[in-house]
C-alpha cells in the first residue's frame, strides 16, 4: 500500500501507511476526518496510544474496536484502504456522499485500487478499453456516478460502501461489496412537523456553523470559493465570523457578461467584511486550451465546460500557496435549489386531473421543437418505475439524452439496446416509493449529479490536479440528517427554493444576496464551435476519427455541426444540440487521450 500525501493535518508526522500499537491493522487514507480531535480524546481515554498529530492514525484504532462498524463511525470525506493482518483481509471504503474517489479492478490474481484511474493504468497490467455502458452514462446523466466507469473492467466504489477482500478456505478470494450507509428520508407525511420558523432557523444555523468550524481545522490556512451566490456567501460569512476576515477567497470572471459572477462576489465580500476575491479570468479560448488537460484529469468525457474554469481556479489557488478551500456544493442538493424542481411542481399540477397524464402531453408537444426522433411511448413511465415514482431529474437529464437519438452510431445502439444506465445505479426504489416526490428528486440528484459530476469532474479531479483539497460544509453528516427530515415546504416554499437557508441568510447577508436567484455556474457550451473552428475539434470530428472510434453516426455529426447555428440562440432545443456536440467532442478527446492517440494532434496520457 502506498500514498502520495497532501499534508494538511499533522504536517511533520503524518506519513503513511500508518498502524496501531500492535501493528494488526495498516492503513492508507485520502481525505479528512473532521472530528478527529474528539475521536483522538475518546480513544486515548479508552487506553489507546496515539503517537502522531494526524487524523489518519485514528483509523486503525477505530478498526481495532469496531472492525467493519468503523465506517459508520467516521465523519468526513475519505477513501480508505485498510489491511487487517490477522484476518489477511483488505478493506476499501469511501465516504457517504462520494467526495473522495476510489477505483478498483481485478486483473487475474491481482486486485488493484487507487484514487485515480491513471494509477491503475500505470500498472501496465492491462490495455485500456472503452466500456460502452460507461460512455452511455455520460450521455444519460452528464456524469459518471458509478459503479461503472468508461474503462472496461475498472469500477468505482459506490459512496457509502466498502469493499471487503478476504481469502477463502479453498484458496480462492472472496470480494464483497457492502453498504454501511445510504441516504434516507421520512415517509411522506412523517417529515418534521415543526411550524415555528425561528426554532428551525436557530437549529439549522447552529448545525451549519458547526460544520464550517470543523472544516476550518487544518495546520495550513483555509480559503474559500466565492461566487457571490447564496451558498458560497453563507459559507464565507460563517468562516469569517469563526476565523476572522483575512480568509482568502477566489472567484472566476467569465468574459460573457451573462455568465460573469465577479460583481456578485465583490458585493458579498464587501458586506461580509473580507478582502476582495482573488480573480481567475476565463474566456472561451481558455476552455479550448484547457480541455485536453481537463479530460486527462477527469479520466472521463466532460460536457460541462465550466469544469475547465475550475481547473484554472484550482491552479490559481495553488499558485497563491493555498492547499484547502471551502465551497458551497450541497445546498442545492438538500434544499431543492435547481430550477427543474419548480418545473416538476408545475407539471405535477397538470397531473392532478384524474385519469390523465397532462404533463406527458405537454412534454411531447414541447419536444417536437427539438427536431429529433422521440423515445417510445412508455419510456418515461419505465424510468419512473426504476426510481420509485415521478422525479424532477428525468426531465433535466432528458435534454442531454436526446443526443443519443441524434448521434449514436448503429453499433453503439445495438450494444446498448439491452442496457439501462438508470438500472445500473442500483437504486432502492421500494424505499423511495414512500418518500415525498421532492425528496425522491433530491435523492437521485445527490446519487447522480452530486456524486458523479460536482464532486468528481468539478470537484476532486480538477482540484487535486493542482494539489488543492476542497471541503464541503453543506455535505456535513449532521447537515444532511437535519435537512432530510424537514417537511418539503421548508425546502421549496411555493416556487421559492432553499427556503430555510434563505431565512438563515437573512441574519447574515443583505437581502439582495439572501434572495438572489440560483444561477448555475457554466461557461459557453458552444466554445468548441466558434469561428474559426479549433484545429483539434476538426480532427476529432473528422470522418476518419469518427470511424476509428465507431461511437457516433458520421452523417449526423456533420449535419448538426452546421445546423445548430441556425437555431434560436439560448433556446432549449439549441442547448440540447450544443450539449450533445460537446459530449461527442469530449468522448472523442477521451478516446484519443487514453485509448488511441491517433485522432488529433494533441498530447496523450502516458504512465512514463
Amino acid at each position: 500500500m502506498a500514498s502520495r500525501r497532501l499534508s494538511i493535518v499533522g504536517l511533520a508526522d503524518g506519513q503513511q501507511p500508518m498502524t496501531n500499537e500492535d501493528q494488526s491493522a495498516f492503513v492508507v487514507f485520502n481525505g479528512e476526518l473532521f472530528d478527529y480531535v474528539e475521536k483522538r480524546a475518546e480513544l486515548a481515554s479508552r487506553g489507546h496510544r496515539l503517537v502522531t498529530h494526524c487524523d489518519t492514525e485514528i483509523i486503525p484504532h477505530l478498526w481495532e474496536e469496531s472492525h467493519e462498524g468503523m465506517f459508520e463511525r467516521l465523519r468526513g470525506q475519505f477513501a480508505i484502504a485498510l489491511y487487517d493482518v490477522r484476518r489477511h483481509q483488505l478493506n476499501l471504503g469511501r465516504d457517504r456522499f462520494g467526495i473522495s474517489p476510489l477505483y478498483w479492478t481485478r486483473q487475474g490474481d491481482w486486485l488493484l485500487f487507487a484514487s485515480e484511474i491513471k494509477g491503475l493504468l500505470a500498472s501496465g497490467m492491462f490495455i485500456p478499453k472503452a466500456d460502452l455502458r460507461g460512455l452511455d452514462h455520460i450521455f444519460t446523466f452528464a456524469a459518471m456516478p458509478g459503479p461503472v466507469t468508461c474503462f472496461e473492467g475498472i469500477q468505482m466504489l459506490t459512496p457509502g460502501h466498502y469493499l471487503q477482500i478476504t481469502p477463502g478456505n479453498d484458496g480462492t478470494t472472496v470480494i464483497q461489496d457492502r453498504t454501511y450507509w445510504q441516504m434516507d428520508f421520512p415517509d411522506q407525511g412523517d417529515e418534521n412537523p415543526e411550524t415555528d420558523p425561528r426554532k428551525l432557523v436557530d437549529e439549522f444555523e447552529q448545525i451549519l456553523l458547526n460544520a464550517v468550524e470543523k472544516r476550518l481545522r487544518a495546520d495550513v490556512p483555509v480559503g474559500a470559493y466565492l461566487s457571490g451566490g447564496l451558498d458560497s456567501s453563507m459559507i464565507v460569512a460563517m468562516a469569517c465570523k469563526l476565523k476572522g476576515p483575512a480568509i482568502n477567497t477566489y472567484t472566476v470572471r467569465v468574459d460573457d457578461p451573462a455568465l460573469d459572477e465577479l460583481s456578485g462576489a465583490n458585493q458579498s465580500a464587501k458586506h461580509i467584511g473580507t478582502k476582495p476575491p482573488i480573480v481567475q479570468d476565463f474566456r472561451a479560448s481558455d476552455a479550448l486550451e484547457m480541455y485536453p488537460q481537463l479530460i486527462q484529469a477527469a479520466e472521463a468525457p466532460v460536457i460541462d465546460t465550466s469544469c475547465a474554469a475550475l481547473l484554472m481556479l484550482a491552479r490559481r489557488v495553488h499558485s497563491c500557496g493555498q492547499k484547502v478551500v471551502l465551497t458551497g456544493e450541497g445546498a442545492d442538493e438538500w434544499l431543492a435549489g435547481y430550477p427543474w424542481y419548480k418545473i416538476a411542481k408545475i407539471l405535477g399540477i397538470l397531473d392532478m386531473v384524474p385519469g390523465m397524464r397532462l404533463s406527458d402531453v405537454a412534454r411531447r408537444a414541447y419536444l417536437k421543437h427539438f427536431e429529433v426522433p422521440q423515445y417510445p411511448a412508455g419510456f418515461r413511465s419505465g424510468l419512473e418505475e426504476i426510481v420509485g415514482g415521478p422525479n424532477a431529474w428525468i426531465d433535466s437529464y432528458g435534454v442531454l439524452a436526446l443526443a443519443k437519438l441524434r448521434f449514436y452510431a448503429e453499433p453503439m445502439r445495438e450494444v446498448l439496446a439491452n442496457s439501462s444506465p438508470w438500472s445500473d445505479l442500483g437504486l432502492d426504489r421500494d424505499r423511495a416509493k414512500h418518500w415525498h416526490p421532492l425528496n425522491r428528486g433530491l435523492w437521485v440528484g445527490a446519487k447522480v449529479t452530486l456524486a458523479g459530476h460536482l464532486l468528481q469532474a468539478k470537484g476532486d479531479r480538477v482540484a487535486m490536479h493542482s494539489s488543492v483539497e476542497v471541503r464541503y460544509p453543506f455535505l456535513d453528516e449532521d447537515v444532511f440528517d437535519f435537512t432530510s427530515k424537514l417537511h418539503p415546504k421548508w425546502k421549496l416554499r411555493g416556487f421559492r427554493d432553499k427556503h430555510l437557508l434563505r431565512l438563515v441568510a437573512d441574519r447574515w447577508l443583505p437581502p439582495e444576496i439572501a434572495r438572489r436567484h440560483k444561477v448555475i455556474f457554466r461557461a459557453p457550451l458552444d466554445s468548441f464551435h466558434i469561428d474559426p473552428e479549433p484545429k483539434f475539434v476538426g480532427e476529432l470530428l473528422s470522418e476518419d476519427s469518427l470511424r476509428r472510434t465507431g461511437y457516433f453516426d458520421i452523417a449526423q455529426v456533420q449535419h448538426w455541426r452546421k445546423a445548430f447555428r441556425q437555431m434560436r440562440a439560448n433556446s432549449l432545443p439549441r442547448l440540447s444540440v450544443e450539449m450533445g456536440l460537446a459530449a461527442v467532442v469530449a468522448t472523442q478527446l477521451w478516446h484519443h487521450t487514453f485509448i488511441d492517440g491517433s485522432l488529433a494532434d494533441l498530447p496523450v496520457w502516458s504512465a512514463d
